[in-house]
């Protein structure tokens, strides 16, 4: 599967059970790679839920989804008014594909065709090492606890002048 296969369009109110599943599926797919199974049950416990989504695709932030040939999604994101990308998941079969790179190339494309400034968003592991692929800057490492587990994640930014 390649970046060629996908196609980037934007989601859905109908996309937002796949939503929740890809998001779990992402962090229990690739997670593991980065993180303990206890730090990988909470992350993937902090999935919206179906109706979450459907209220942040009409906050006014752009959501992207990245589908095959049969309108199955493989990825998805999401670019806030301030440059913040909150969301950046994809199925782990997509991953390491081009489908990701492809759909965070739509999301600058927006940034910057909106005048944002900068991009920043909160890193997992993995997507750390994406980030700075793409010119992010790690700016601090940030300890969590959720649900009584320790979990980090990584403040990046992009400045886009």
């Amino acid at each position: 599967m390649t970046d060629t296969l996908a196609t980037i369009r934007p989601v859905r109110p109908a996309d937002a059970e796949a939503m929740t599943a890809l998001y779990r599926a992402s962090v229990d797919g690739v997670g593991p790679r980065d993180y303990g199974p206890e730090q990988v049950r909470v992350w993937a416990g902090l999935a919206p839920a179906p109706d979450r989504w459907r209220a942040m695709m009409a906050d006014g932030r752009t959501v992207l989804a990245a589908v095959d040939a049969g309108d199955r999604l493989l990825a998805f994101g999401d670019l806030e008014a301030d440059g913040h990308i909150d969301f950046l998941y994809a199925a782990p079969a997509a991953a390491g594909t081009g489908v990701v790179a492809a759909l965070y190339a739509a999301l600058e494309a927006e940034a910057r065709a909106r005048g944002i400034p900068r991009l920043y968003s909160e890193a997992s592991e993995a997507a750390c090492r994406f980030f700075a692929r793409r010119g992010f800057t790690v700016l601090h490492r940030r300890d969590l606890e959720v649900d009584g587990v320790a979990i980090h994640n990584y403040a990046v930014e992009k400045g886009l002048a």
